[in-house]
């Protein structure tokens, strides 16, 4: 039985690290919906380069500073426990490595190819894992430090702060050294927009990412016997209510409807096992409606040119994740109870901090000595053709 439930756990897990990976095709298909066409294929290239750097960084450093282990020893004491430890490890990678999928749709169209590479691995290989081992590993005390102040620990079942508030809070001060696109702002103060180049595949990245978000979820009891249907229901209804938020508050928009679903989805992951789903449902449709006002501000009124609208989608729907949790978890509001809202506010604005502080030395240190920005040239012909040297359409293009 030992070994039959050892088995059943690997496979578990194993499904979720494989829903979670083709959320990263979401991620991809997301920001090539968006971008101009002219920036497609480095938005496909930087997703799966993301990945793999992020996959070799995890493995040989982050890992064993979120969780204090890691994978120098023989092959055969990895596959004791039918290689759990090893799937486990593949789950957790997926999620480390949304940091740079999360960052890489704030920055796209301007910024340099290598650089955010180098910038990924520092990322994947401290400064995520740094805070995830405090969220998820109780490291420094925190936790410990937290329950005897306000009665009980830091809740983050699935990430809305661990991941996703890091990742959008990573990419800020990324998206202001960059600064915005070319004639993205007039010195008069007008607005050039720039529409998503493809609604249809716009629409097929948050889809993916919405049936991949149910392993993101689902998957995060990591073991079998753990497993709750009261997880998977509220996924589903934060993701609803974010939609009709979106598409209410949007004036039926098709990018804020489509990105609607994943607003709810960020803000869920925290409280996604302790919430009524009445109040998943609320919690997902103040997330929806939060992105809309939030990225129109960041774009119009802040001229913060973040592309994909990651840090209203991320960071602040993800900082609402973190309060939601001790919000709607009480059991005053239907929920299971054993959370602190005041846990919640001290963990997540721990979160915030350190990805504020962390991204602004980093980015700002490959400004200074290696340069974050592509030339105007580059910039203009577009990253498609002047990094990579194909466009995505090339036998379109040439019969034109």
């Amino acid at each position: 039985m030992d070994a039959l439930k050892q088995g059943a756990d690997a496979l578990f897990i194993l499904l979720g690290a494989i829903m979670v990976l083709a959320m990263h095709a979401g991620f991809a298909f997301l920001e090539l919906g968006t971008v101009r066409h002219k920036n497609q294929v480095n938005a496909l290239v930087k997703i799966l380069a993301d990945f793999s750097v992020s996959t070799v960084v995890y493995f040989l450093v982050g890992y064993g500073v979120a969780y204090g282990t890691g994978f120098f020893i023989s092959a055969s004491v990895l596959a004791e426990r039918n290689g759990y430890d090893l799937v486990k490890f593949f789950f957790l990678l997926t999620f480390a490595a949304a940091i740079p999928a999360i960052v890489s749709g704030g920055i796209a169209e301007r910024a340099r190819f290598y650089p955010q590479l180098l910038a990924t691995a520092v990322i994947v290989g401290f400064i995520y894992p740094f805070f995830e081992g405090i969220a998820w590993n109780e490291h420094f005390g925190f936790q410990a430090w937290l329950v005897e102040t306000a009665g009980a620990k830091f809740h983050d079942f699935a990430g809305s702060v661990v991941v996703h508030a890091v990742g959008g809070w990573i990419a800020l001060p990324a998206v202001i050294l960059l600064g915005a696109r070319s004639n993205r702002y007039s010195k008069g103060g007008a607005i050039s927009a720039h529409p998503p180049s493809s609604i249809p595949f716009l629409a097929l990245g948050a889809w993916v990412l919405c049936v991949g978000w149910f392993g993101f979820n689902v998957m995060s009891a990591q073991t079998l016997d753990k497993v709750s249907g009261l997880v998977a229901v509220n996924t589903l209804m934060a993701m609803v209510g974010g939609t009709l938020a979106a598409l209410w508050v949007g004036k039926n928009d098709p990018g804020f409807v489509h990105n609607g679903p994943l607003a709810g989805l960020v803000a869920v992951c925290a409280g996604s096992d302790v919430m009524h789903p009445l109040g998943a449902l609320v919690a997902g449709g103040i997330a929806g409606a939060l992105f809309v006002v939030m990225f129109t501000l960041t774009q119009n009124r802040w001229k913060i040119d973040d592309v994909l609208g990651v840090w209203p989608l991320h960071g602040l729907c993800g900082t609402w994740g973190g309060l939601a949790a001790g919000i709607f978890g009480q059991q005053a509001l239907g929920g299971l109870g054993g959370v602190s809202l005041l846990a919640q506010a001290l963990g997540t604005l721990l979160a915030v901090s350190w990805a504020l502080l962390s991204s602004l030395v980093l980015y700002g240190l490959i400004r200074y000595f290696v340069g974050l920005r592509l030339s105007q040239e580059d910039e203009f012909q577009g990253a498609d053709l002047s990094i990579h040297k194909i466009s995505a359409s090339p036998d379109r293009e040439s019969s034109w």
